[in-house]
């Protein structure tokens, strides 16, 4: 369970990552830049794992290889992106956290588990008639009547 320091600074370090990415180093992402998942700080606030989602089109195999080709090139240039972070939140933190980056796998997990879903087989539940709610199975006793109205019906 995280406390209330730690979100407010994985929600700092959210927004300032993704304007780092926007707007101060978008000529090292050819195409649109990775965009910021999550983060997770540290109890300590020293390191925080930055989840990126990096949207590409095509098949899966392709997908998956422009993926980690993105996360290389945001590792590459981790210190470059700590720097400018460090410049538009200097005020708010005293030090700021190592960048530790990784893919979030999320949405593929989401699809997958939508096809799982999709192609399961259910049957439809049978249809219960009126009046087997009052005939007891064999071999029991008929359910007690609670109400006189239940009678009259």
């Amino acid at each position: 369970m995280e406390s209330k320091r730690q979100q407010k600074v994985a929600s700092l370090l959210q927004q300032e990552l993704a304007a780092v990415f926007q707007r101060e180093l978008p000529h090292l992402f050819p195409g649109l830049p990775p965009g910021i998942a999550l983060v997770r700080v540290s109890p300590d606030l020293g390191v925080a794992r930055v989840y990126l989602s990096v949207l590409v089109l095509g098949n899966a195999a392709a997908a998956a290889e422009k993926a980690d080709e993105q996360l290389a090139l945001v590792k590459d240039n981790g210190k470059a992106i700590r720097q400018a972070l460090a410049q538009r939140i200097r005020r708010q933190l005293r030090i700021v956290p190592e960048l530790v980056f990784f893919l979030d796998d999320s949405a593929a997990y989401a699809a997958q588990m939508d096809k799982v879903f999709g192609d399961l087989e259910i049957p439809a539940a049978p249809e219960a008639t009126p009046d087997a709610a009052d005939e007891a199975p064999e071999g029991r006793a008929p359910r007690p009547r609670l109400f006189a109205a239940d009678e009259d019906e």
